[in-house]
Protein backbone atom coordinates (compact mmCIF):
# COMPACT_ATOMS: atom_id res chain seq x y z
CA UNK A 1 0.00 0.00 0.00
CA UNK A 2 1.88 3.32 -1.00
CA UNK A 3 0.79 6.34 2.00
CA UNK A 4 1.63 9.56 0.19
CA UNK A 5 2.57 12.03 1.79
CA UNK A 6 0.94 15.91 2.31
CA UNK A 7 2.75 18.66 1.12
CA UNK A 8 3.86 20.11 4.40
CA UNK A 9 5.00 16.64 5.32
CA UNK A 10 7.30 16.40 2.45
CA UNK A 11 7.90 19.95 0.50
CA UNK A 12 10.74 21.51 1.75
CA UNK A 13 9.36 24.62 0.15
CA UNK A 14 6.33 24.52 2.33
CA UNK A 15 6.36 26.55 5.25
CA UNK A 16 3.64 27.45 7.88
CA UNK A 17 0.85 26.56 5.40
CA UNK A 18 2.43 28.07 2.19
CA UNK A 19 4.19 26.82 -0.68
CA UNK A 20 7.31 29.04 -1.75
CA UNK A 21 7.47 29.78 -5.30
CA UNK A 22 9.48 27.44 -6.50
CA UNK A 23 10.10 29.95 -9.79
CA UNK A 24 11.95 32.30 -7.28
CA UNK A 25 13.78 29.71 -5.41
CA UNK A 26 17.54 29.87 -5.86
CA UNK A 27 18.36 26.23 -6.62
CA UNK A 28 15.40 26.72 -9.39
CA UNK A 29 16.30 30.55 -10.95
CA UNK A 30 16.77 30.82 -15.12
CA UNK A 31 15.53 33.32 -17.19
CA UNK A 32 12.57 34.94 -16.20
CA UNK A 33 11.55 36.88 -19.36
CA UNK A 34 9.57 34.26 -22.08
CA UNK A 35 11.17 31.45 -20.81
CA UNK A 36 8.88 31.69 -17.50
CA UNK A 37 8.17 27.76 -15.61
CA UNK A 38 4.55 27.22 -15.93
CA UNK A 39 3.86 23.62 -16.22
CA UNK A 40 4.41 21.71 -13.02
CA UNK A 41 4.51 17.73 -13.79
CA UNK A 42 5.60 15.50 -10.54
CA UNK A 43 6.44 18.93 -8.62
CA UNK A 44 9.16 19.38 -11.55
CA UNK A 45 8.95 23.02 -13.28
CA UNK A 46 9.98 23.04 -17.04
CA UNK A 47 10.38 26.01 -18.80
CA UNK A 48 7.48 26.58 -22.09
CA UNK A 49 8.69 28.18 -24.38
CA UNK A 50 11.60 25.24 -24.55
CA UNK A 51 9.24 22.52 -23.86
CA UNK A 52 7.33 23.38 -26.69
CA UNK A 53 9.92 22.96 -28.86
CA UNK A 54 10.85 19.56 -27.80
CA UNK A 55 10.37 16.94 -30.05
CA UNK A 56 8.59 14.59 -26.75
CA UNK A 57 5.32 17.25 -26.66
CA UNK A 58 3.50 14.34 -28.51
CA UNK A 59 4.58 11.89 -26.49
CA UNK A 60 3.83 14.36 -22.89
CA UNK A 61 0.19 14.87 -24.55
CA UNK A 62 -0.59 11.45 -24.66
CA UNK A 63 0.52 10.74 -21.37
CA UNK A 64 -1.99 9.44 -19.12
CA UNK A 65 -4.19 12.11 -16.96
CA UNK A 66 -3.33 12.01 -13.00
CA UNK A 67 -7.35 12.17 -11.41
CA UNK A 68 -7.33 12.96 -7.80
CA UNK A 69 -10.41 11.53 -6.33
CA UNK A 70 -11.75 12.98 -3.12
CA UNK A 71 -14.95 11.02 -0.89
CA UNK A 72 -16.26 12.75 1.88
CA UNK A 73 -15.85 10.89 4.97
CA UNK A 74 -19.51 11.25 6.53
CA UNK A 75 -20.19 7.26 6.27
CA UNK A 76 -19.09 5.24 3.87
CA UNK A 77 -21.61 5.79 1.26
CA UNK A 78 -19.71 8.54 -0.75
CA UNK A 79 -16.28 6.13 -0.67
CA UNK A 80 -18.21 3.11 -1.87
CA UNK A 81 -19.95 4.43 -4.49
CA UNK A 82 -16.47 6.41 -6.03
CA UNK A 83 -15.13 3.20 -6.14
CA UNK A 84 -17.20 2.42 -9.74
CA UNK A 85 -15.68 5.60 -10.94
CA UNK A 86 -11.96 5.05 -9.80
CA UNK A 87 -12.55 1.89 -12.03
CA UNK A 88 -14.05 3.46 -14.81
CA UNK A 89 -10.60 5.61 -14.56
CA UNK A 90 -8.69 3.38 -14.66
CA UNK A 91 -10.29 1.20 -17.38
CA UNK A 92 -9.66 4.72 -19.86
CA UNK A 93 -6.17 4.82 -18.56
CA UNK A 94 -6.17 7.70 -16.49
CA UNK A 95 -4.02 7.28 -13.46
CA UNK A 96 -6.15 7.70 -9.67
CA UNK A 97 -4.74 8.73 -6.77
CA UNK A 98 -7.14 8.89 -4.03
CA UNK A 99 -8.03 11.75 -0.97
CA UNK A 100 -9.91 11.43 1.92
CA UNK A 101 -9.46 10.53 5.67
CA UNK A 102 -11.14 8.32 8.44
CA UNK A 103 -12.73 5.21 7.79
CA UNK A 104 -13.55 6.32 4.07
CA UNK A 105 -9.73 6.25 3.31
CA UNK A 106 -9.40 3.55 5.14
CA UNK A 107 -11.99 1.58 2.71
CA UNK A 108 -10.63 3.08 -0.22
CA UNK A 109 -7.09 1.25 0.75
CA UNK A 110 -8.34 -1.68 1.25
CA UNK A 111 -10.23 -1.37 -2.10
CA UNK A 112 -6.95 0.10 -4.11
CA UNK A 113 -4.01 -0.75 -1.83
CA UNK A 114 -1.57 0.07 -5.14
CA UNK A 115 -2.70 3.38 -5.81
CA UNK A 116 -1.38 6.77 -3.81
CA UNK A 117 -3.26 7.77 -1.41
CA UNK A 118 -3.72 10.88 0.60
CA UNK A 119 -5.11 11.86 4.10
CA UNK A 120 -7.26 15.36 4.09
CA UNK A 121 -8.16 17.31 7.27
CA UNK A 122 -11.26 15.81 8.57
CA UNK A 123 -14.88 17.02 8.43
CA UNK A 124 -15.29 14.94 12.14
CA UNK A 125 -19.14 16.10 11.80
CA UNK A 126 -21.08 14.10 14.87
CA UNK A 127 -24.38 13.59 15.43
CA UNK A 128 -25.37 13.96 19.15
CA UNK A 129 -28.69 14.90 19.07
CA UNK A 130 -31.78 13.94 16.53
CA UNK A 131 -32.02 17.96 15.36
CA UNK A 132 -29.62 18.48 12.38
CA UNK A 133 -30.26 21.93 11.98
CA UNK A 134 -29.16 22.15 15.81
CA UNK A 135 -25.88 19.36 15.25
CA UNK A 136 -24.59 21.17 12.16
CA UNK A 137 -25.08 24.77 13.39
CA UNK A 138 -22.81 24.19 16.01
CA UNK A 139 -20.56 22.40 14.18
CA UNK A 140 -20.29 25.14 11.05
CA UNK A 141 -16.89 26.99 12.29
CA UNK A 142 -15.43 23.17 12.56
CA UNK A 143 -16.95 22.40 8.78
CA UNK A 144 -15.68 25.77 7.00
CA UNK A 145 -12.47 25.49 8.93
CA UNK A 146 -11.69 22.01 7.69
CA UNK A 147 -13.25 22.85 4.31
CA UNK A 148 -10.35 25.79 3.76
CA UNK A 149 -7.94 23.31 4.94
CA UNK A 150 -8.91 21.00 2.65
CA UNK A 151 -9.01 23.53 -0.70
CA UNK A 152 -5.69 24.59 0.37
CA UNK A 153 -4.35 20.62 0.32
CA UNK A 154 -6.00 19.79 -2.74
CA UNK A 155 -4.48 22.89 -4.42
CA UNK A 156 -0.61 22.01 -2.91
CA UNK A 157 -1.14 18.33 -4.38
CA UNK A 158 -2.24 19.80 -7.31
CA UNK A 159 0.78 21.83 -7.77
CA UNK A 160 3.44 19.18 -6.50
CA UNK A 161 1.98 16.33 -8.39
CA UNK A 162 0.83 17.31 -11.40
CA UNK A 163 -2.60 16.49 -11.18
CA UNK A 164 -4.92 17.25 -13.84
CA UNK A 165 -8.06 16.42 -12.71
CA UNK A 166 -10.08 16.44 -9.54
CA UNK A 167 -13.51 14.20 -8.62
CA UNK A 168 -14.74 15.56 -5.47
CA UNK A 169 -17.62 13.73 -3.54
CA UNK A 170 -19.62 15.77 -1.46
CA UNK A 171 -16.13 17.74 -0.38
CA UNK A 172 -17.08 21.65 -0.81
CA UNK A 173 -13.06 22.22 -0.83
CA UNK A 174 -11.46 19.96 -3.57
CA UNK A 175 -11.32 22.06 -6.52
CA UNK A 176 -8.30 24.13 -7.78
CA UNK A 177 -9.66 26.94 -10.61
CA UNK A 178 -6.48 25.79 -12.71
CA UNK A 179 -7.65 22.19 -12.79
CA UNK A 180 -10.46 20.35 -14.33
CA UNK A 181 -12.91 19.61 -11.14
CA UNK A 182 -16.07 17.89 -10.61
CA UNK A 183 -18.57 17.44 -7.82
CA UNK A 184 -20.42 14.30 -7.67
CA UNK A 185 -23.66 14.90 -5.43
CA UNK A 186 -26.99 13.19 -5.01
CA UNK A 187 -28.15 16.52 -3.07
CA UNK A 188 -28.81 19.04 -5.36
CA UNK A 189 -31.95 20.46 -2.72
CA UNK A 190 -30.84 19.48 0.70
CA UNK A 191 -33.86 18.56 2.97
CA UNK A 192 -34.17 21.28 5.69
CA UNK A 193 -37.28 21.53 7.85
CA UNK A 194 -38.58 24.87 7.67
CA UNK A 195 -39.14 27.06 3.93
CA UNK A 196 -36.52 29.64 4.53
CA UNK A 197 -33.82 27.56 6.27
CA UNK A 198 -34.17 25.03 3.24
CA UNK A 199 -33.79 28.17 0.78
CA UNK A 200 -30.68 29.81 2.52
CA UNK A 201 -29.32 26.40 2.72
CA UNK A 202 -29.55 25.44 -1.36
CA UNK A 203 -28.77 29.09 -2.01
CA UNK A 204 -25.28 28.46 -0.58
CA UNK A 205 -25.14 24.62 -1.52
CA UNK A 206 -25.32 25.76 -5.05
CA UNK A 207 -23.13 28.29 -4.87
CA UNK A 208 -20.21 26.36 -3.67
CA UNK A 209 -20.97 23.43 -6.75
CA UNK A 210 -20.76 26.56 -9.10
CA UNK A 211 -17.09 26.44 -8.04
CA UNK A 212 -16.92 23.40 -10.11
CA UNK A 213 -16.72 22.44 -14.19
CA UNK A 214 -19.36 20.03 -13.51
CA UNK A 215 -21.80 18.56 -11.16
CA UNK A 216 -22.43 14.38 -11.74
CA UNK A 217 -25.81 13.16 -10.22
CA UNK A 218 -25.78 9.52 -9.71
CA UNK A 219 -28.99 8.94 -10.88
CA UNK A 220 -31.32 8.82 -13.90
CA UNK A 221 -32.69 12.53 -15.27
CA UNK A 222 -36.16 11.45 -16.30
CA UNK A 223 -39.02 9.33 -13.80
CA UNK A 224 -38.28 6.21 -12.17
CA UNK A 225 -35.52 7.71 -10.67
CA UNK A 226 -34.21 6.77 -6.73
CA UNK A 227 -33.26 10.62 -5.53
CA UNK A 228 -36.57 12.00 -5.88
CA UNK A 229 -36.70 15.65 -4.88
CA UNK A 230 -33.44 14.89 -3.42
CA UNK A 231 -31.80 15.36 -7.37
CA UNK A 232 -34.91 17.02 -9.09
CA UNK A 233 -35.40 19.44 -10.36
CA UNK A 234 -32.02 20.91 -10.37
CA UNK A 235 -32.89 23.99 -11.77
CA UNK A 236 -31.34 26.93 -13.83
CA UNK A 237 -28.23 28.01 -12.02
CA UNK A 238 -26.97 24.31 -12.40
CA UNK A 239 -28.77 22.90 -15.82
CA UNK A 240 -25.37 23.73 -17.86
CA UNK A 241 -22.69 22.05 -15.82
CA UNK A 242 -25.10 19.05 -14.63
CA UNK A 243 -24.89 15.60 -16.12
CA UNK A 244 -27.34 12.47 -14.91
CA UNK A 245 -24.44 9.49 -15.12
CA UNK A 246 -27.24 7.05 -13.65
CA UNK A 247 -26.56 4.62 -10.39
CA UNK A 248 -23.20 3.65 -8.87
CA UNK A 249 -23.07 0.86 -6.96
CA UNK A 250 -20.16 -1.45 -6.29
CA UNK A 251 -22.08 -4.65 -6.07
CA UNK A 252 -22.83 -6.62 -8.63
CA UNK A 253 -26.56 -9.10 -9.29
CA UNK A 254 -26.01 -12.40 -9.96
CA UNK A 255 -28.45 -15.48 -9.23
CA UNK A 256 -28.79 -15.87 -5.71
CA UNK A 257 -26.54 -18.43 -3.65
CA UNK A 258 -27.89 -21.08 -0.91
CA UNK A 259 -29.28 -18.81 1.63
CA UNK A 260 -27.15 -18.43 5.18
CA UNK A 261 -28.63 -15.76 6.84
CA UNK A 262 -32.08 -14.47 7.82
CA UNK A 263 -30.42 -10.97 7.70
CA UNK A 264 -27.65 -8.70 7.16
CA UNK A 265 -27.00 -5.40 9.24
CA UNK A 266 -24.79 -3.36 7.37
CA UNK A 267 -23.81 -0.24 9.37
CA UNK A 268 -22.08 2.71 8.50
CA UNK A 269 -22.54 7.30 9.13
CA UNK A 270 -21.47 9.57 11.78
CA UNK A 271 -21.03 8.36 15.47
CA UNK A 272 -22.54 8.15 17.98
CA UNK A 273 -25.60 6.98 16.06
CA UNK A 274 -23.48 4.20 14.23
CA UNK A 275 -22.63 3.00 17.76
CA UNK A 276 -25.76 3.02 19.26
CA UNK A 277 -27.30 1.31 16.42
CA UNK A 278 -25.00 -1.37 16.62
CA UNK A 279 -25.74 -1.99 20.41
CA UNK A 280 -29.53 -1.91 19.91
CA UNK A 281 -29.31 -4.39 16.81
CA UNK A 282 -26.82 -6.68 19.17
CA UNK A 283 -28.69 -6.65 22.27
CA UNK A 284 -32.52 -7.79 19.73
CA UNK A 285 -30.53 -9.86 18.04
CA UNK A 286 -29.42 -12.07 20.87
CA UNK A 287 -32.69 -12.45 22.02
CA UNK A 288 -33.99 -13.47 18.23
CA UNK A 289 -33.87 -16.98 16.98
CA UNK A 290 -32.80 -15.82 13.04
CA UNK A 291 -29.20 -15.58 11.55
CA UNK A 292 -27.95 -12.93 11.92
CA UNK A 293 -24.49 -11.19 10.31
CA UNK A 294 -23.80 -7.39 11.48
CA UNK A 295 -20.94 -5.78 9.64
CA UNK A 296 -19.80 -3.05 11.74
CA UNK A 297 -18.69 -0.92 8.52
CA UNK A 298 -14.76 -0.98 10.80
CA UNK A 299 -12.97 -0.93 7.50
CA UNK A 300 -9.99 0.67 10.17
CA UNK A 301 -9.98 -3.41 11.76
CA UNK A 302 -8.25 -6.50 10.22
CA UNK A 303 -9.82 -7.42 7.43
CA UNK A 304 -12.79 -10.08 8.39
CA UNK A 305 -12.02 -10.41 12.24
CA UNK A 306 -14.94 -11.95 13.36
CA UNK A 307 -16.36 -11.60 16.78
CA UNK A 308 -18.58 -14.63 18.12
CA UNK A 309 -21.91 -14.09 20.06
CA UNK A 310 -24.46 -16.16 20.40
CA UNK A 311 -25.07 -19.18 17.86
CA UNK A 312 -26.93 -17.11 15.68
CA UNK A 313 -24.98 -13.78 15.88
CA UNK A 314 -21.99 -13.09 13.70
CA UNK A 315 -20.07 -9.84 13.91
CA UNK A 316 -17.52 -8.63 11.40
CA UNK A 317 -15.58 -5.51 11.26
CA UNK A 318 -15.06 -5.16 7.41
CA UNK A 319 -15.34 -7.10 4.58
CA UNK A 320 -14.29 -6.61 0.66
CA UNK A 321 -16.47 -5.72 -1.76
CA UNK A 322 -16.68 -9.09 -2.71
CA UNK A 323 -17.11 -10.67 0.05
CA UNK A 324 -19.45 -8.37 1.02
CA UNK A 325 -21.74 -8.82 -2.51
CA UNK A 326 -21.93 -12.63 -1.69
CA UNK A 327 -23.23 -11.88 1.92
CA UNK A 328 -25.97 -9.83 0.94
CA UNK A 329 -27.41 -12.29 -1.94
CA UNK A 330 -27.14 -15.41 1.00
CA UNK A 331 -29.60 -12.98 3.47
CA UNK A 332 -32.75 -12.92 3.08
CA UNK A 333 -33.45 -9.54 4.46
CA UNK A 334 -30.76 -5.92 4.41
CA UNK A 335 -30.53 -4.15 7.20
CA UNK A 336 -29.25 -0.43 7.28
CA UNK A 337 -29.30 2.99 6.87
CA UNK A 338 -31.63 4.76 4.01
CA UNK A 339 -28.58 6.58 2.70
CA UNK A 340 -28.59 7.14 -0.90
CA UNK A 341 -25.55 5.22 -1.77
CA UNK A 342 -27.41 1.45 0.19
CA UNK A 343 -30.17 2.16 -2.10
CA UNK A 344 -28.25 2.09 -5.08
CA UNK A 345 -26.68 -0.79 -3.76
CA UNK A 346 -30.27 -2.33 -3.19
CA UNK A 347 -31.27 -1.45 -6.43
CA UNK A 348 -28.91 -3.46 -7.83
CA UNK A 349 -29.34 -6.67 -6.20
CA UNK A 350 -32.71 -6.15 -5.64
CA UNK A 351 -33.33 -7.37 -2.02
CA UNK A 352 -36.09 -6.42 0.30
CA UNK A 353 -34.70 -4.62 3.21
CA UNK A 354 -35.38 -2.33 6.78
CA UNK A 355 -34.25 1.08 6.82
CA UNK A 356 -33.48 2.72 9.69
CA UNK A 357 -32.79 6.15 9.12
CA UNK A 358 -29.98 8.21 10.82
CA UNK A 359 -32.04 10.57 13.82
CA UNK A 360 -31.88 13.99 12.33
CA UNK A 361 -30.07 13.15 9.04
CA UNK A 362 -32.88 14.76 6.86
CA UNK A 363 -32.07 13.60 3.81
CA UNK A 364 -32.25 9.91 5.03
CA UNK A 365 -35.48 10.54 6.54
CA UNK A 366 -36.52 11.90 3.02
CA UNK A 367 -35.91 8.60 1.61
CA UNK A 368 -37.06 6.43 4.28
CA UNK A 369 -40.51 8.28 4.23
CA UNK A 370 -40.35 8.48 0.31
CA UNK A 371 -39.95 4.59 -0.48
CA UNK A 372 -42.54 3.52 2.56
CA UNK A 373 -44.99 4.83 0.94
CA UNK A 374 -44.54 3.31 -2.20
CA UNK A 375 -44.36 0.70 -0.49
CA UNK A 376 -40.59 -0.65 -1.88
CA UNK A 377 -38.85 -1.38 1.74
CA UNK A 378 -40.41 -1.28 5.58
CA UNK A 379 -38.82 1.56 7.63
CA UNK A 380 -38.47 1.80 11.39
CA UNK A 381 -37.11 4.94 13.29
CA UNK A 382 -34.08 4.01 15.70
CA UNK A 383 -35.23 5.05 18.77
CA UNK A 384 -38.60 2.75 18.10
CA UNK A 385 -36.15 -0.44 16.62
CA UNK A 386 -38.61 -3.45 16.53
CA UNK A 387 -36.06 -6.13 14.94
CA UNK A 388 -38.72 -9.12 14.52
CA UNK A 389 -41.48 -7.39 12.91
CA UNK A 390 -39.33 -5.34 10.89
CA UNK A 391 -37.56 -8.46 9.30
CA UNK A 392 -40.81 -9.53 8.98
CA UNK A 393 -42.49 -6.80 7.47
CA UNK A 394 -39.33 -6.22 4.98
CA UNK A 395 -40.22 -9.48 2.95
CA UNK A 396 -43.70 -8.17 2.48
CA UNK A 397 -42.40 -5.47 0.27
CA UNK A 398 -41.55 -5.19 -3.21
CA UNK A 399 -38.05 -4.40 -3.08
CA UNK A 400 -36.59 -1.92 -6.16
CA UNK A 401 -36.82 -3.20 -9.44
CA UNK A 402 -36.11 -1.60 -12.98
CA UNK A 403 -32.96 0.09 -14.79
CA UNK A 404 -31.63 2.75 -12.73
CA UNK A 405 -28.13 2.26 -13.90
CA UNK A 406 -26.60 3.63 -17.11
CA UNK A 407 -22.84 2.84 -17.11
CA UNK A 408 -22.71 4.01 -20.63
CA UNK A 409 -23.25 7.37 -19.15
CA UNK A 410 -20.88 6.75 -16.57
CA UNK A 411 -18.32 5.70 -19.28
CA UNK A 412 -19.13 9.01 -21.58
CA UNK A 413 -18.88 11.09 -18.50
CA UNK A 414 -15.27 9.93 -17.65
CA UNK A 415 -13.88 10.63 -21.10
CA UNK A 416 -15.31 13.73 -21.88
CA UNK A 417 -13.85 14.97 -18.67
CA UNK A 418 -10.50 13.39 -19.37
CA UNK A 419 -10.53 14.76 -22.62
CA UNK A 420 -11.26 18.18 -21.29
CA UNK A 421 -8.59 18.07 -18.71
Amino acid sequence: MKRGLLPWEADPFFVQGQVQSLARHPSNRQQTTKNRKVVCQCGIFIFKSSFAQSTNLAKYLSQPKKILVAPLDWGLGHATRCIPIIRELQRQGAIVLLASDGRALALLRQEFPMLQSFELPSYNVAYPTGHMTGNIARQLPKILWAIWLEHRAVRLLALRLGIDGIISDNRFGCFFSKKRSVFLTHQVNIQVPFFLGKKIVNFFNRLVINKFDECWIPDMPLTPNLSGELSHPIGPTLSKKTKYIGALSRLTAYNNPPQRYDAIAVLSGPEPQRTQLEKALVEQGSQCSFNLLIIQGKPEGLANEAQHLPKNLKIVCSMTTEALNQAILESAVFIGRSGYSTIMDLARLGKPALLISTPGQTEQEYLADKFLKENTFFTQKQSELNLSEGIKEATKRTGLSGDFFGEKMVSEAVAAFLLAC
